[in-house]
């Protein structure tokens, strides 16, 4: 640290580096949090965790009974050992909340005064975060598996829905209505994901084992499907219905940052890596991640370090793996159950997880923990010192003798 301290000093190395070298020290010494844990409010599975990204300080949760609960992470306690408060919750007992499991939670990405859910009650509801009212209802029919609110869009807005049904449902929350929908897939839609480039682009995953790419404004049905073997876009009905993007279900999409990238992960246990620009697989090697999921999977990708990484959910563990390499960088254990989701923060550089065993967990650097267990034995062995000093002038023998007067 200090020589890239001393390069940028000189100007001889950019003002960006020392903070990506550190972030990507941070996330490799990634493992459970000695210091933060979330209070425990779900007594079923956790589904879904979404982090507005305007500040980094509201965590939204969803989970198999039901429950929403919105956490703030500023709101821990300024001791060593700290745990996130929840801020509100919508349970049971409100007349609002999801009948059936919530399977996904979205911030409206301009603004914490809103956020989206859906669930398996076949809901897609619109949230004022204030009021914890719902402010629009859109009934998809099906039980729903994930949606998607794009993050760049000022043109739209319209929200993408995956569900039992063949097709993706769109939804105009400037109308209120459904305005149409994506017919293609042959089977339930998992997993949905709007481009972060451009504002028209979104990507849609099956249990059919295909992925299709749309353009919104075209009326003809998808842009392109992509097949996992040749490296080839298909843009027609006939070849797309052949081709296949995993030997299994997909489980979940997400774009890089940029949107030059398309991660995508399967029941055939397979992670895969897809150019966004031309659909070709970039053949990147993961090796076999564990997915026994009969629904969507959430991960997460973080860009802040030296490379791209992405933390993926794998039965009971998380896999962290450089996304241009394949490489595995670490396999995170703590739960005690399926993992289902993963958030990455990074303006905190931790990791966040949801499993089956109703627990959020939190993954972090312990340097500073380390540090400060130092700092307290240190402290402690100076207190003893200094007590044992004045234990030693408290009972030693002040009198003098008469042969030491006599002296």
């Amino acid at each position: 640290m200090l020589h890239h301290l001393r390069l940028r000093e000189s100007g001889l190395e950019s003002p960006s580096i020392l903070p990506r070298i550190q972030a990507a020290h941070r996330l490799l010494s990634m493992e459970l949090s000695k210091t933060c844990s979330f209070k425990r409010k779900f007594s079923a599975g956790i589904n879904c965790l979404d982090l507005e990204l305007a500040e980094g300080k509201y965590l939204l949760t969803s989970g198999s009974e039901g429950l929403i609960v919105l956490y703030d992470l500023d709101d821990a306690t300024n001791d060593v050992l700290s745990e996130f408060q929840p801020v509100c919750a919508v349970d049971r007992s409100s007349a609002a909340c999801h009948k059936n499991s919530v399977e996904t939670i979205q911030w409206y990405p301009h603004d914490t005064g809103m956020f989206l859910s859906s669930g398996m009650d076949s809901l897609l509801k619109v949230w004022d975060t204030n009021n914890l009212d719902v402010v629009e209802e859109f009934n998809i029919q099906k039980p729903i598996y994930n949606h998607h609110m794009s993050p760049i869009a000022t043109q739209h807005y319209l929200v993408a829905v995956g569900s039992r049904r063949e097709v993706v449902v769109l939804c105009d929350l400037k109308s209120g209505s459904m305005t149409h929908s994506l017919k293609g897939h042959r089977s339930s839609v998992y997993t949905v994901q709007w481009s972060p480039a451009e504002e028209y682009t979104l990507a849609t995953g099956s249990r059919d084992n295909r992925i299709f790419i749309w353009d919104i404004r075209r009326a003809s049905g998808f842009v392109a499907a992509l097949d996992q073997y040749n490296g080839e876009l298909h843009t027609s009905a006939s070849k797309a219905r052949s081709c296949t993007s995993h030997n299994g279900a997909v489980s979940g999409i997400r774009f890089t940052e940029d949107g030059r990238f398309l991660i995508s992960y399967g029941t055939d246990n397979e992670l895969r890596l897809w150019d966004a620009s031309n659909g070709k697989n970039t053949l990147v090697n993961f090796g076999k991640i564990y997915n026994t999921s009969s629904k969507g999977y959430k991960f997460s990708l973080s860009s802040g370090g030296l490379s791209d990484y992405v933390f993926v959910p794998s039965e009971g563990n998380i896999a962290t793996y450089e996304i241009q390499t394949g490489r595995q960088l670490s396999t995170l254990r703590g739960h005690y159950n399926n993992v289902s989701c993963c958030c990455y923060n990074p303006y905190r550089q931790e990791l966040y997880s949801g499993g089956n065993d109703s627990n959020i967990l939190v993954w972090s650097c312990n340097d500073h923990y380390e540090r400060y267990i130092k700092a307290k034995s240190q402290m402690k062995e100076e207190r003893t010192k200094d007590s044992n000093t004045t234990n030693f002038k408290f009972y030693q023998d002040t009198w003098s003798s008469d042969e030491d007067n006599e002296k």
